[in-house]
């Protein structure tokens, strides 16, 4: 099934694209909202950062970004030149406006931030919406031959859907870039359809981020993976010493084997974690869990119900993120993060009485005196 194409000047609000997880994330609130994994990084991790501290009074170096870089290259099996460290992936869509597409391609829903950089700047941006009763499938033909820069997450941010490597690689052409957000691709056991090594496909480039598994969302930490002419078309608008000291050996230390191998554990526990999870929401009756692979699930809700379902967990002391803010969904889609048992309990028992309430007062509404 083919999905929607949405070009320039059709009237949708662009404001949303700016809204994150961490807005509704708010002090106080159990936070299923944000991807993030763990309340602070693991104790070793820690300790290698804070052993930079004494040598923050110096400029970053180059050689340290030199370590980086060769970290990177030997964990995904490039060259160190096919190596850009960058301050957090999203710095990295902030940067794509330097390639001066004339036509770019958002592949929705998906992660906002890249299209919000694109028409910051001025470029015209067109829209792939994939659809729900085709499990979000990407159709590679569903892209405007037009477009000479493809954006798409894999796995999707917040379908969850993990498109396979061949369909992505089909959206590749001469004079195109291809930019693949692979931001959660470490969450999955075995890094499936990643196409991070991937040097042969033309004009690729795949961004990374170490926010999520080792919890560095305060840190800004992340790599882009390309052919370097292409890098420096990327990082020429770049300031001297983009990236800090500590955010540098980060990269260093989560790229080395044995912080790839705890990295995999993670994944494969979060793996049985999410099945339990989405069978646990499943059981909500008029919740529908919607099929993925990362380590967050997208929910339907009863149609026109979202939004009070959402006030609803809000007010039980539990935040959710919004889907109405990701182009192609709507105030019925909510996307949780996935979390302990215990948490989870908390939310499905907050779910189901909001539901409830929800239900009932839309009921009310409707119910003609007599």
């Amino acid at each position: 099934m083919a999905g929607v194409l949405q070009r320039d000047g059709e009237g949708y609000d662009t404001s949303a694209l700016r809204h994150h997880g961490d807005v509704d994330a708010q002090p106080g609130l159990l936070d299923f909202a944000v991807n993030v994994q763990g309340a602070a990084p693991p104790r070793w991790l820690r300790d290698r950062l804070a052993a930079t501290l004494d040598g923050l009074a110096r400029y970053p170096s180059a050689a340290h970004d030199a370590a980086a870089r060769a970290a990177v290259a030997r964990r995904h099996g490039r060259r160190p030149d096919e190596v850009l460290v960058l301050a957090g992936s999203a710095e990295g869509f902030a940067l794509l406006p330097a390639l001066r597409p004339r036509l770019a391609c958002v592949v929705h829903p998906g992660f906002t931030e890249p299209e919000a950089a694109l028409r910051g700047a001025g470029v015209a941006v067109t829209r792939v919406l994939t659809d729900e009763a085709d499990g979000h499938r990407l159709c590679p033909a569903d892209v405007p031959a037009d477009a000479d820069l493809v954006v798409i997450g894999n796995p999707t941010n917040p379908t969850g859907v993990l498109h396979p490597a061949s369909a992505i690689r089909a959206l590749a052409r001469p004079g195109r870039v291809l930019v693949v957000d692979e931001a959660f691709a470490d969450a999955l056991p075995g890094e499936p359809e990643s196409l991070a090594a991937a040097g042969d496909v033309p004009g690729l480039l795949v961004l990374r981020s170490l926010t999520k598994t080792w919890a560095l969302a305060g840190l800004r930490a992340g790599y882009a993976l390309a052919a370097p002419d292409l890098l420096a078309r990327l990082a020429a608008p770049r300031p001297q010493w983009p990236v800090g000291t500590i955010a540098l050996e980060a990269v260093v230390a989560c790229s080395e084997p044995a912080a790839v191998a705890q990295a995999q554990r993670a994944a494969e526990r979060l793996v049985a974690a999410r099945a339990d999870q989405a069978a646990a929401l499943a059981a909500v009756p008029g919740v529908t869990v919607l099929p993925g692979d990362a380590p967050y699930l997208l929910l339907r809700l009863p149609d026109g119900h979202g939004e009070r379902v959402r006030a609803g967990l809000r007010a039980a002391g539990v935040a959710v993120r919004r889907g109405d803010t990701f182009p192609g969904l709507s105030a019925d889609h909510l996307r949780v993060a996935v979390r302990p048992p215990e948490q989870v309990a908390r939310l499905v028992d907050a779910l189901e009485k909001a539901l409830e309430k929800a239900l009932e007062k839309a009921l009310h509404e409707i119910e003609v005196p007599a």
